[in-house]
């Protein structure tokens, strides 16, 4: 095998509107295509930042999603890289987003090499942004 790149995730969603809003105005990806697959699913829409895709779709024939733990198995969060985390949280934050997720009582904490903050979309997807590649 002979992997290339990440291609996507894809993010299932019973907020729709408030999901593409969040990822569009908050994190900035673009809209590339929105389908509707009435009945078989009311959305099936694909994101775009840089190279970065997010598939984005709401519950098949109206059935319920269950909540998000982060004791599931499978994709806990994704992050993304910045040049500067605490002006991105600055940022987000003058959008009037507040969604944040604190450690330790702190918005914005720091990591080996840098900084990171954590927030949480509309959907329930948790979302870490860094300014450090350090592991």
């Amino acid at each position: 095998m002979a992997l290339k790149a990440l291609h996507h995730f894809c993010i299932q969603t019973s907020v729709y509107e408030e999901s593409v809003e969040f990822y569009t105005k908050i994190l900035g990806f673009e809209l590339i295509k929105e389908d509707n697959y009435t009945p078989k699913r009311a959305y099936h829409t694909w994101l775009k930042l840089g190279q970065f895709l997010i598939e984005l779709q709401t519950s098949k024939c109206a059935k319920p999603f269950s909540k998000y733990t982060p004791l599931s198995q499978g994709i806990v969060h994704m992050s993304f890289l910045v040049d500067n985390a605490q002006e991105e949280f600055e940022q987000i934050q003058s959008l009037g987003f507040t969604g944040f997720k604190s450690k330790h009582g702190q918005l914005v904490y720091k990591i080996p090499g840098g900084k990171q903050f954590k927030l949480v979309a509309p959907e329930g997807t948790e979302i870490e942004i860094r300014d450090s590649v350090e592991v």
